[in-house]
């Protein structure tokens, strides 16, 4: 029997029928790594992309666990997204399928709490939605959780750069401590480390991918005259279009200047050094890590903590003075099993630095020109995002899903629309498909949040 056989899991004979009369014939690898500590009760962080079989990897365990005959909400299945709560909650039901009477409820954002209302009283085994709606049946009284046995964070990560871990956590206090927590998480950011130190129990870790596999980097170097290093640069940008850059200078004043010299060509580029107010280097963070801009420029030491999942590419405009602060700098790319690009450019006055970074890999350098043949005619290198900006935040009583209603409600926009939500004290930032950004602005300016009116701003 294969170890990817669902028969190599202790489930009753009706439930391996039905997985496979629906066509699941084998464990997809995060199953097979996941489902027998699910099974047995453990907690655990499991990464897993979209599309690799999540759903069963906690569902089947969560639907095996159920008491039919007791009509209060054993489990919980928080999601960003109510496309996603859509979703899991769908696959849910065809795998309880081979159980008499399970109720499973969506509960999300956009939708009219009322029926929600109604259906939440007539009891449910398994609520599946999202952590802002979650959070108001709590407030409410209409929602117990007092029963429940297992806890699952779906798509964690992008929960937390929707900026919903205080929600997350004001839901997990009315919780038992004896709980199963399973996490489910595409990446692997200090966020995802600290809610499990929070909120597990000596959970078990699995992955698909090898736990410290080498970064896979490719390492380019452009040799190119001072003066003509911007064009390189340009050129190169518009060539191969990565979603987010970090180019690295070594002074505020050159970051300033590469900025002017992108914007001038038409790109989205942000500069982040000291000498600016942490209001506006909070707010380049954010424009940045939420691929509303697709370049930022900084110094090393504006760069220190900046931590963006996802980095394609690493431009060293200016190479560093140490050989280690290269490594560290092109070690920003190319992490959790994703192939990153490094890119350096240097004039001949830097041939020494080259050595320098040569020596200490142990492996010889190999310069080109760079690539400076004239574009076929394109579309403007636009980053994916926009960023809108509100007047109102936390000390606003502002939250994420109060936002994320605001749009997929009336307004009509997907959820999948809407990036990444950040909420400081007096203002909020919205990540938003650019294609859908304007009609977003114009519903946030002329509706209301919370039922009040607040600026709103493209930036």
């Amino acid at each position: 029997m294969s170890d990817f056989d669902f028969a190599s899991l202790s489930l009753p004979d009706a439930q391996l029928k039905n997985l496979s009369d629906l066509g699941y014939a084998a464990m997809t690898p995060i199953q097979a790594a996941s489902l027998p500590h699910a099974l047995a009760g453990k907690d655990l962080i499991a990464k897993a992309k979209t599309g690799s079989g999540k759903t069963a990897s906690f569902g089947i365990g969560l639907i095996e666990k159920l008491n039919p005959r007791f009509f209060g909400v054993q489990g919980l299945v928080l999601c960003p997204t109510r496309e996603l709560a859509t979703q899991v909650a769908k696959e849910l039901r065809r795998l309880a399928r081979y159980r008499d009477n399970i109720k499973i409820l969506m509960i999300a954002g956009g939708q009219p709490i009322g029926p929600q209302i109604g259906s939440l009283e007539h009891g449910a085994h398994i609520v599946v939605g999202t952590p802002g709606r979650i959070a108001d049946h709590l407030r409410k009284g209409t929602l117990q959780l007092d029963q429940l046995n297992t806890l699952v964070l779906d798509e964690a990560d992008r929960m937390l750069d929707m900026g919903f871990i205080d929600a997350i956590a004001g839901i997990i206090e009315h919780t038992p401590a004896s709980r199963q927590t399973l996490l489910f998480s595409a990446t692997y950011p200090d966020e995802i480390a600290a809610i499990s130190a929070r909120f597990q129990r000596e959970p078990i870790t699995v992955s698909v991918e090898a736990q410290h596999s080498e970064t896979q980097i490719e390492q380019r170097f452009y040799r190119c005259d001072r003066a003509g290093k911007s064009r390189a640069l340009i050129h190169w940008l518009e060539r191969h279009r990565p979603e987010s850059t970090l180019v690295f200078c070594n002074t505020k004043q050159g970051c300033d200047d590469l900025r002017y010299e992108l914007e001038q060509a038409g790109l989205v580029a942000l500069a982040l050094h000291g000498d600016m107010e942490q209001r506006e280097r909070d707010e380049m963070l954010v424009r940045f890590a939420n691929r509303s801009a697709s370049v930022l420029i900084a110094t090393d030491v504006a760069a220190r903590g900046l931590d963006i999942s996802d980095l394609p590419a690493v431009v060293n405009y200016d190479l560093p003075r140490q050989a280690d602060t290269y490594v560290h700098r092109i070690g920003r790319t190319g992490r959790a099993g994703q192939q990153g690009l490094a890119l350096s450019l240097f004039s001949e006055s830097e041939q020494y630095k080259i050595d320098l970074i040569s020596d200490y890999q142990g492996r010889p350098i190999e310069p080109k020109d760079p690539d400076l043949r004239p574009l076929d005619p394109q579309e403007a290198f636009l980053p994916p995002m926009v960023t809108l900006m509100i007047s109102g935040g936390r000390k606003d009583k502002v939250r994420p899903g109060d936002l994320l209603g605001a749009l997929t409600g009336d307004a009509e926009i997907p959820g999948s629309a809407v990036g990444k939500i950040d909420i400081a004290d007096y203002s909020a930032f919205v990540a938003i498909e650019r294609s859908v950004a304007k009609k977003a602005l114009g519903r946030l300016i002329n509706g209301k949040i919370k039922g009040r009116r607040f600026k709103v701003r493209m930036l």
